[in-house]
């Protein structure tokens, strides 16, 4: 099967984006070859089966000749090959932009979209797509009747347990970017509200830059930060290449997701419990992977007091019963979302529509 991927960026280091990295390499091992089509490239390393071409973003180059760069691409790749399916990932405007072309030709496009704002421009991608694959029911909230829920797609062989026990000052760790969306405030206020129960020792990092449109709201966490005088134990660690990420999350006591209740999943909590780790949140969609500690990890959304309870009640819990609740939630990420498996039921659905 020979497959044109569409994809925002393909990049290893890249902070936000460099797991597609791995997506790709995992997929190449399912299929004959890959053409991907990405809006911007940066250390490419993907297997022989696979050839990037970069409309240019990381060159600066503008918004038209990108476009012609993306129909040029098209129609180069399948003028030369034989293109089996289109599968688009997270971007639906190529979707649109390839859809009519792609129709004619009765090629398959399969769209990834996982996140819950619903645009005109998902509807469009929505109409021109076969499939619409997402990683949990909570992830798509448009129409239905061409979902398939596939899972995160984590890779459970990089985020691995280390076998290490939490010291006397335990880390807690947000990895994600510095934006109000994933209020990082709540972590901060209910480390202040540990140290004043007596748990002076509890420290914090956070992993991650804000977008340029959220530096103020950066310079806002760092001031409470200030104000809260927890300037000892805060570290502002920022954007890291994808791959540094895991050693962090070894590294941490617990991982904390303070995005709102109605958000999706997000990535990071899963690559802590692929670590071993407990992962808190305030997002309900987390429930079903969370299994039978979902009580103990859940919180809720902006309530750092309520938060600070359930940091205090792990800590509190014998070292064994916390490792047990490691390698459950461990097994939930390899059994619900690891990228082995997204990769097999892809390809699997790759070979189902065409």
């Amino acid at each position: 099967m020979r497959v044109l991927l569409f994809n925002l960026a393909t990049d290893a280091d890249d902070s936000i984006l460099g797991f597609t990295t791995r997506w790709i390499q995992s997929l190449a091992r399912q299929v004959e070859f890959i053409h991907v089509v990405t809006m911007q490239s940066g250390r490419v390393a993907v297997p022989g089966n696979v050839r990037v071409y970069s409309l240019g973003k990381e060159k600066g180059w503008s918004e038209v000749r990108r476009a012609a760069a993306f129909y040029r691409y098209l129609f180069d790749i399948l003028h030369q090959d034989t293109i089996d399916i289109c599968f688009s990932h997270m971007i639906p405007l190529f979707t649109i932009m390839a859809g009519p072309v792609l129709r004619a030709k009765r090629i398959p496009i399969v769209t990834w979209y996982a996140h819950r704002q619903v645009t005109p421009q998902l509807k469009l991608a929505h109409y021109f797509s076969t499939r619409i694959v997402t990683s949990a029911e909570a992830s798509y909230r448009y129409k239905r009747d061409k979902v398939e829920v596939l899972g995160q797609g984590i890779d459970t062989g990089l985020f691995t347990p280390d076998g290490a026990m939490h010291d006397d000052s335990p880390l807690l760790l947000s990895v994600g970017r510095l934006s109000p969306i994933k209020d990082p405030m709540t972590m901060v206020r209910a480390v202040h509200l540990l140290h004043q129960r007596g748990y002076n020792t509890v420290r914090m990092a956070l992993v991650g830059g804000p977008p340029e449109h959220d530096q103020s709201y950066a310079d806002k966490v760092r001031h409470l930060v200030r104000e809260l005088h927890l300037e000892e134990c805060a570290q502002f660690v920022g954007a890291l290449p994808f791959e540094k990420v895991a050693g962090w999350h070894r590294l941490a006591f617990a991982h904390v997701n303070a995005s709102p209740t109605d958000h999706s999943i997000d990535k990071a909590a899963l690559e802590a419990m692929a670590c071993g780790k407990p992962s808190l949140s305030s997002t309900e969609a987390f429930r079903e992977t969370m299994g039978i500690h979902a009580d103990t990890l859940l919180f809720r959304q902006g309530d750092a007091d309520d938060l600070a309870v359930k940091i205090e009640a792990l800590i509190k819990m014998p070292p064994a019963e916390l490792h047990d609740m490691g390698c459950y939630l461990r097994g939930r990420i390899v059994q619900m979302h690891s990228l082995d498996h997204l990769s097999e039921k892809l390809a699997s659905l790759f070979l189902k529509l065409t």
